[in-house]
């Protein structure tokens, strides 16, 4: 049997004539208008980190290479929060752990010291190094 997550990302469940997405508990999973919700799982563990919905931005980069910015994710843990230099000033963040596995995925923004950084507090930066596409992507949209 698969591991059980804290949150698995809500794909809908419909019985329409839309293709399977994935079975969780054995019941298939399809969104609402028979298309897979496409997500954003943990590379080393499957854990689900987010929905293409909550994809904010792909032009960030984190200690590790590229990384994306999400307004909102699941099965993480976040850290203490700390002071950081980025490359776009001074910011508050806070490490984020996938539940699943316990790796570092990236970061949460807490605070920005600039006003013109502002839009990221509370918004989540997840590494590519770190993620997979999972559910309802077609070959060609699997490349990060």
């Amino acid at each position: 049997m698969g591991r059980t997550f804290q949150v698995y990302l809500d794909i809908g469940n419909n019985s329409g004539n839309g293709r399977v997405c994935s079975s969780v508990s054995g019941v298939d999973q399809l969104s609402p208008n028979g298309d897979c919700e496409r997500t954003y799982a943990c590379m080393h563990c499957r854990a689900h980190l987010a929905a293409h919905a909550d994809l904010i931005s792909k032009s960030f980069h984190g200690s590790q290479g590229r990384a994306y910015l999400f307004d909102r994710v699941v099965n993480v843990i976040v850290g203490p929060a700390e002071e950081r230099l980025l490359l776009t000033g001074l910011h508050s963040v806070a490490d984020i752990y996938c539940h699943g596995c316990r790796t570092v995925l990236g970061w949460k923004y807490e605070r920005a010291f600039e006003s013109s950084q502002r839009y990221k507090e509370g918004k989540y930066i997840i590494e590519l190094a770190h993620l997979i596409k999972d559910n309802g992507w077609d070959s060609d949209d699997r490349k990060a």
